[in-house]
Order: C-alpha cells, then structure tokens, then sequence
C-alpha cells in the first residue's frame, strides 16, 4: 500500500507494518507525518529499517507525535535527557521489559507511544513481540465484556516480582516511588481511533478497584492468559538501526530475553499521553 511517498508493508493478520521509502533523517513534514501516523493508527506498531540518527535528529522525529517525556526511574543520555539507553552487556542475564506489558501504567497519563532504537543487536535472540489488545477485548464474550464496562483497576510500580527486579540496571531515580499507583479504565476507548481495547498488564495491574488482589487475580489472570495468543501477535526481529514505535493505548510487548553472552543497546524514547477513558456500556456486539 503507497501512502503519500511511504510504503506500508503489513507483518501480520492483526498488527505490525514496515514503513519503507523514507530517510528520516531528513526530517517529516506535516503531511509525511499524517502518513506515518496514520499508519501507526492503523497497524499499532510500526517500524523503518535502515534509519541513520543523531539523538538530535530522532528526538526530533519523536516530537512530531506529542511532547517527549523522561522516564520516571533512569536518567537520560548526556544532553538528551529524553533519551534513555536500555544496555545489556555480554556478562549480564537479566533484561529490560522481560514480561507482557504496556509501557508506565501506574502514571496518572501514561506514555501514548514508545519509540525504541536498535543501536547494537546480538547476532540471534533479542526480538520484541507485540501483542493486539483491540482483538483481545473483541474476542471476550459478551457478558465478559459487560462484566468489564465501567470496572477500573489500580496499577503499580511496584507489581514486578521482586525477585525479577528488570529495572535493575536503569534505575538510577526516583527509587523511593516504586509505590506510585494510578487507576485506569480496564476497557480504554482509544482517543483518536475510538476502539475499545483491555488494558490491564501483568506488571503493573494490582487489583480491581474496590477489591483486593486476592480477589482481583482469578479475572486478571484470565485476561492476562489473552494476551499472548499467536493470532493476536507479531514478533518482530531487530536489526541494527531499526527504529519501532508503538500505541501503549491498544498495544502490549515483551522483551526476549534469549542473547546470553552477546550486547545489546537500545535507545527509548516516550511520548506524554493522556489520561485513559474508559466507558459503562458496550454496544451490542462489543463494538
């Protein structure tokens, strides 16, 4: 599919495109960033092969899609403080995002898109999946699905096992808020596509509002169990100056973390969202 000077290759059924036919580095002008944009709406997560940026050059390609934030718990790069760099040397076992999840949903606003950057890759291993969470509500029955409308959940920093501590080798602030919690809607209404979507994670979601954990985990596990279904899925293989980017609204991933003894840096970059809504009806259907 051509799209104003790009083309749209689709990955999968469900999700994931390749955007070919533009440099980045020379910049996006409005009209190329409606394209690119409108192709993220579509496909959710998209990614531009062969991108050769500056830290300049790619904040500014971020910034098209809203204002660039810090990560809560690691510092930027050295003149790029949006920019945080996810390493994993040769001698290390633990990675980065190991578990299903969408990016900070224990902020009152999470991140409405992450970028990541491949810098160095490991010669096998390292992919990220992707998940589809628009056909993950789609595909609940109908009673679960009005089971769902109106139920918000806390969400936490502090739900990752602690014996799989995975921020350990960003984290360098902010460690004392490790507590910081927010309440969203565990059905969000995707504010620009108007889509519902399941938004609860395995990292981050601690309970329903009004309930206990124990209480919560028997229906979150059952959702959380949707998640990686291999049709709602795409797996998409790293390459060196690969540049990705996904919805946190209608989206989840998960790092592989399968490239023991090899190094591997990424650069992340998020972009502020808003605070999710949600919705007490579904239409006939779950539409």
């Amino acid at each position: 599919m051509k799209a104003n000077r790009i083309e749209v290759v689709a990955q999968s059924s469900r999700i994931g495109a390749e955007i070919r036919g533009v440099d980045l580095a020379a910049g996006v002008d409005p009209d190329l960033h409606a394209s690119i944009n409108q192709a993220l709406l579509d496909h959710q997560v998209i990614f531009f092969r062969g991108q050769r940026l500056t830290p300049a050059q790619y904040c500014d390609f971020a910034a098209n899609f809203g204002p660039l934030e810090d990560y809560m718990f690691a510092d930027g790069m050295d003149g790029y403080p949006f920019i945080t760099e996810i390493v994993k040397t040769e001698t290390e076992t633990e990675s980065f995002g190991s578990f299903w999840h969408s990016d900070s949903t224990y902020l009152e606003r999470p991140p409405k898109i992450t970028f990541l950057y491949a810098r160095e890759v490991p010669p096998r291993g390292g992919d990220t999946l992707f998940s589809d969470m628009y056909q993950a509500y789609t595909d609940l029955s109908p009673g679960l699905q009005a089971t769902l409308a109106g139920l918000r959940a806390v969400n936490s920093a502090a739900v990752v096992p602690r014996d799989e501590d995975v921020y350990a080798e960003v984290k360098s602030k902010n460690s004392d808020k490790a507590d910081q919690q927010a309440s969203h809607p565990v059905v969000r209404i995707h504010d620009e596509t108007g889509k519902p979507a399941l938004y609860v994670n395995g990292i981050h979601t601690l309970r329903f509002d009004g309930m206990t954990r124990a209480e919560s985990l028997p229906l979150l596990n059952y959702l959380y169990a949707q998640v990686p279904r291999p049709e709602y899925t795409y797996r998409l293989r790293w390459q060196a100056d690969t540049l990705a980017l996904w919805d946190n609204r209608c989206t989840q991933h998960y790092a592989l973390n399968d490239y023991h003894g090899y190094r591997r840096v990424m650069h992340r970059i998020i972009v502020e969202g808003d605070a999710p809504r949600g919705t007490d009806r579904i239409e006939p259907g779950g539409k």
